[in-house]
């Protein structure tokens, strides 16, 4: 069984046990979060398309960590103009670990 679930604006295809990088999400390490906006769900070769969402489907994940990314320079220059900016960036991200796909 596979789901297709919507979270940080990016679709992701899970299924039971996998761990999948999302967006940074309000939770703690080791807390359960429940993610309802299913797209789509496959049980045994059956498949639900949802219109938008799958009506009573979820997917309960686990939050394995709270992580930010390797740093990311943005380097601006013009050329015989004296101008230069150096800017950095780590994008927050949050690991979470699928424990069930249940529906109605």
């Amino acid at each position: 069984m596979f789901a297709v679930v919507k979270t940080g604006g990016k679709q992701y295809k899970v299924a039971q046990g996998d761990m999948i990088q999302v967006e940074k999400l309000d939770a703690e390490a080791g807390k359960s979060v429940d993610l309802k906006e299913v797209l789509m769900l496959c049980d045994n070769g059956k498949v639900t398309v949802g219109a938008p969402m799958v009506a009573g489907a979820s997917v309960t994940a686990e939050v394995v960590s709270q992580n930010r990314t390797g740093k990311l320079i943005i380097f601006k220059k013009k050329r015989r103009q004296n101008y230069r900016r150096k800017n950095n960036h780590r994008q927050s991200y949050t690991v979470l670990k699928i424990t069930a796909i249940t529906a109605k």
